[in-house]
């Protein structure tokens, strides 16, 4: 496609998991849209996602009960009115997956109700499940709808370089006008205008070593948002999911909190439980709880792993409820029906993000933001179990409504200045890129992770500004790659993430400061702007 040949669409989406694609769906029957995805549809964290989808379906439940523990989770920073918002639409945001044809399943031989199972921090049972591949189902359900709408053209193997913005090309006001994307089969950068854009890229923890996402979790939205001049909140609370499975074959595998739900016990490498030492609640305690506890029993006893047992449970219980845990495991040479799981805590979930309100809308005109890269105030200082594929439904259905009834008001984005790269070389230098990702991804798990500390998040902060200025230096010289674009990401978004946790002087959730190992008492959502670092 030549630069004179610019796509155009009334919504250009940039991510393609259960945000994208719920919104796609929500509009395309009005809109022309776009569905951009960096590698193929389905390789993004909702695919991987295990557990479920919160919401009140049990008679003795209720959306009262969902708002209060989602707030005991936030530790005192979810906003109540969105964390009430969410809460309220949840239901009917399962129902339209329902109606999409997603299959959760049913409670034995009752085909009206769910089988609802329970995880950290829920006082009821209220999560809808597809076995132990939740995601999975969620995932293939929309995706084969979106690849059948005639509105939606999907394009896989592009990453988004930059937003094009009015205020960018020295024009009025701060709109978008559509995005610079990367075409990974032909390496070469093209240009879509439109009306609007969301941002439905995930989160960023692959910022650090060790990690349950998916390789392209890389914060791209997050740090495209920054550079178009949005704010971003809450970074410093990176969720560790406490139980990563801990096998060198098997880097990013997810072992789902709903083990500990069903009964799954954490033990010390001698066989003895110690979560009740830590929490009244036990396994069942918030995440960022029960990832200290093992964090804390690992140094102590400078073990690799603890250990996960769900062995007692019945064999036939164990192998219909987790089937995707139960065979995986198994290539592996580990039976769950007979021994416990080796596991380790692994960055899993980004709290914060780009400041959007109810609607999804960012501070940049026509522009969106959705799912794991938006900061809502849902989440606050930690995310309940269950909560984020809900947050993805809930508020892609919003913005799907609000921007609707303004696509006719929108003139196509016109002449937008083509990508220049005359002044840029082919690379012979990949080995830095390699360097820089090793050691970021290094410092950010020794400095910025499940404990930290001023002396520690200072050594962080001069290492990321210096890697910033060499990797503006490389970007500036070579023509654009997948791993230079990924790198330049992280590590904008792992200053971002420092200096939010600089700025949060006390231990508050997932954000554990030893030289500040107390609540605050006036606390409130760390911000950052783009014009005042």
């Amino acid at each position: 496609m030549s630069q004179s040949q610019q796509r155009q669409c009334d919504l250009l989406i940039i991510g393609s998991g259960a945000a994208g694609m719920t919104l796609a769906l929500s509009v395309a029957d009005n809109a022309n849209v776009i569905l951009l995805s960096k590698s193929l549809l389905n390789e993004g964290s909702t695919y991987y996602a295990q557990g479920g989808i919160a919401a009140v379906f049990d008679e003795n439940d209720s959306i009262e009960a969902h708002v209060d523990d989602t707030l005991k989770a936030g530790a005192g920073l979810c906003d109540k009115s969105v964390v009430q918002f969410t809460a309220s639409n949840a239901k009917a945001s399962l129902e339209w997956l329902i109606k999409k044809g997603v299959r959760f399943d049913k409670s034995g031989n009752d085909a009206n109700k769910y089988h609802l199972t329970r995880e950290g921090g829920h006082s009821h049972r209220r999560i809808l499940h597809a076995a132990d591949a939740t995601g999975k189902e969620v995932q293939l359900t929309l995706q084969e709808q979106v690849k059948r709408h005639p509105n939606i053209c999907v394009l896989e193997r592009f990453n988004a370089i930059d937003l094009i913005t009015t205020n960018k090309l020295g024009l009025p006001g701060n709109r978008v006008m559509g995005a610079y994307v990367w075409n990974r089969e032909t390496e070469q950068v093209e240009v879509i205008a439109s009306k609007f854009i969301s941002l439905a890229t995930g989160g960023a923890s692959n910022v650090y070593q060790y990690t349950s996402n998916p390789d392209i979790a890389s914060g791209d939205g997050i740090a495209m948002a920054w550079r178009a001049g949005c704010e971003v909140a809450n970074l410093e609370f990176n969720q560790f999911h406490p139980t990563c499975l801990f096998h060198e074959k098997a880097r990013n595998f997810l072992l789902t909190e709903a083990l500990r739900g069903e009964g799954a016990y954490l033990l010390r490498p001698d066989g003895s439980r110690f979560m009740p030492e830590f929490d009244e609640r036990a396994e069942l305690a918030p995440r960022d709880v029960v990832a200290r506890a093992i964090d804390y029993e690992m140094k102590r006893l400078g073990a690799d792993c603890v250990y996960l047992d769900i062995s007692h449970k019945d064999s036939d219980f164990i192998v219909k409820h987790f089937p995707t845990i139960y065979e995986r495991c198994l290539t592996l040479g580990i039976d769950i029906t007979q021994e416990a799981i080796p596991v380790v805590p692994a960055a899993h979930y980004t709290c914060g993000g780009v400041v959007t309100d109810m609607d999804g809308q960012t501070q940049v005109g026509g522009l969106y933001a959705i799912g794991e890269v938006a900061y809502t105030g849902l989440h606050g200082a930690n995310r309940m179990a269950s909560n984020s594929l809900l947050e993805c439904l809930v508020f892609a259905r919003a913005t799907a409504e609000n921007l609707l009834p303004q696509l006719s008001k929108i003139a196509m984005p016109a002449n937008l200045p083509p990508w220049d790269e005359s002044q840029v070389d082919n690379s012979d230098e990949e080995v830095v890129i390699a360097h820089n990702w090793h050691e970021l991804r290094l410092f950010m798990w020794d400095y910025v992770g499940i404990v930290r500390s001023d002396k520690r998040l200072q050594r962080a902060l001069r290492r990321a500004e210096m890697l910033q200025q060499e990797i503006h230096d490389y970007y500036s010289n070579f023509k654009v790659s997948n791993n230079l674009l990924e790198l330049r990401n992280l590590v904008l978004v792992s200053e971002l993430i420092i200096r939010c946790a600089m700025q949060r002087q006390e231990s508050r959730g997932l954000h554990y400061n030893i030289d500040y190992p107390n609540l605050a008492d006036d606390s409130k959502p760390s911000r950052l702007s783009p014009s005042v670092k």
